[in-house]
């Protein structure tokens, strides 16, 4: 009886912590450590130029890039009921008519934060999710 009674909970917590995920970016590293304590790795990423170098911060909710002071992109691996390995299809219809099929990658802008935030779902060449990113455009 129990058992029942719990299972409608967990929708809504996972709802909460992808909620939760779209308020990491903008965080600074104290703020981050704060919230989810020391991260299990920390690692450098090189981008296509020299400048693009973030620290990455990575623990069991996702990865969090840092760019000098600020997280500025989370990576996932499930967000809103998409996750690694779903079909493009899955991904499409869990995002809505407002998402922007861009062939190797599905791009949905988020609203209602402190700035301009966008979800990218990264398809592989077999047309399945790579990679979740919620991150700012602006960086």
């Amino acid at each position: 009886m129990l058992l029942l009674a719990a299972v409608p909970l967990w929708p809504q917590e996972q709802a909460d912590t992808a909620a939760d995920m779209l308020y990491f970016v903008g965080m600074t590293p104290a703020q981050l450590i704060g919230r989810l304590g020391p991260p299990g790795m920390v690692f450098a990423v090189r981008g296509n130029e020299l400048w693009q170098d973030d620290v990455v911060f990575r623990y069991a909710e996702g990865d969090f890039y840092i760019y000098r002071d600020r997280v500025w992109q989370v990576k996932l691996a499930s967000l809103h009921g998409i996750s690694n390995g779903d079909p493009k299809a899955v991904a499409l219809l869990v995002l809505g008519n407002t998402a922007q099929d861009r062939g190797d990658h599905v791009l949905l802008p988020v609203t209602g934060g402190n700035w301009p935030l966008m979800l990218r779902v990264n398809i592989n060449e077999t047309g399945l999710v790579s990679a979740i990113y919620i991150y700012r455009p602006d960086f």
